[in-house]
């Protein structure tokens, strides 16, 4: 009795500690990995200084304000990962990662990959496949909701009013430039309660797709942003739990004259 007494301890025990290491490598391990490759990749790729200019005295800056975030040199980068068509920044959220898009015929390609194409079970941040970075008023970004905060991890924190104050910004940047976006709203809805995926022919599209995520909103954040045009929206998706299909969906417009066509790091 007592030897199958131990060897039922020594088999919880054993559970025990595979359960604990399965949890850190999931937890621990794999995010700093991808933490270690989204770092090097930007390392890699510095933004260049702009021809005689230097820190606060880069030229053609909106309203004489400095790039609040760390860019890259994505013309570069996209040489070799052609597929990176931008890198988005929300800073203080641990959202700071390069943005991938995959041919329309496997849009779903960097949902386990990273910008390497290899498999990651954090995966990528990823455009919608029918997007276009530099013409669509819908620039939609899908992202993995991970226990780790890792991708969009923490995008679900958005529903909360007072972390939706202390974060308001979000960065897209393009071979186009640097875009600041101010986020505007929040929901937790599906694609039924609130069609996240349509592209948007014409601003007055975007302000009834505004108008629309509003009446769905999880708190009350003002309205200032419907009463002028906005001819586009960055949509940010993750997964969410609350029943079989949910998302997180943060909304953000552009800020205007807050667009920085210039290198800026």
């Amino acid at each position: 009795m007592k030897i199958v007494k131990k060897l039922f301890q020594a088999v919880c025990l054993a559970a025990l500690f595979l359960s604990a290491g399965f949890l850190i490598y999931h937890m621990v391990y794999l995010p700093m990995e991808n933490k270690k490759l989204v770092a090097e990749l930007k390392g890699n790729f510095p933004e260049p200084e702009a021809p005689g200019a230097s820190g606060s005295e880069k030229k053609d800056q909106p309203a004489g304000r400095k790039c609040p975030v760390a860019t890259v040199d994505l013309v570069t980068l996209r040489k070799q990962y052609l597929d990176v068509q931008g890198w988005l920044t929300i800073p203080d959220t641990g959202i700071d990662y390069p943005v991938l898009q995959s041919e329309q015929e496997n849009g779903e390609f960097y949902l386990k990959r990273n910008y390497k194409k290899e498999y990651d079970i954090n995966g990528s941040l990823f455009l919608q496949a029918d997007c276009k970075v530099s013409e669509s008023r819908n620039l939609i970004i899908y992202g993995h909701n991970m226990n780790s905060g890792a991708m969009f991890g923490n995008l679900d924190l958005y529903a909360d009013e007072t972390y939706y104050q202390e974060h308001p910004f979000a960065y897209l940047q393009t071979e186009d430039g640097i875009q600041e976006y101010q986020i505007v709203t929040v929901q937790k809805a599906d694609r039924d309660l609130f069609p996240f995926q349509q592209q948007l022919p014409d601003a007055e599209a975007v302000q009834e797709y505004l108008k629309a995520a509003k009446r769905r909103e999880v708190f009350e954040t003002g309205d200032d942003y419907l009463k002028g045009i906005c001819d586009k929206v960055l949509t940010l998706i993750s997964c969410s739990y609350e029943w079989s299909g949910a998302r997180n969906i943060v909304l953000a417009v552009p800020v205007s004259g807050a667009f920085w066509a210039e290198k800026c790091s």
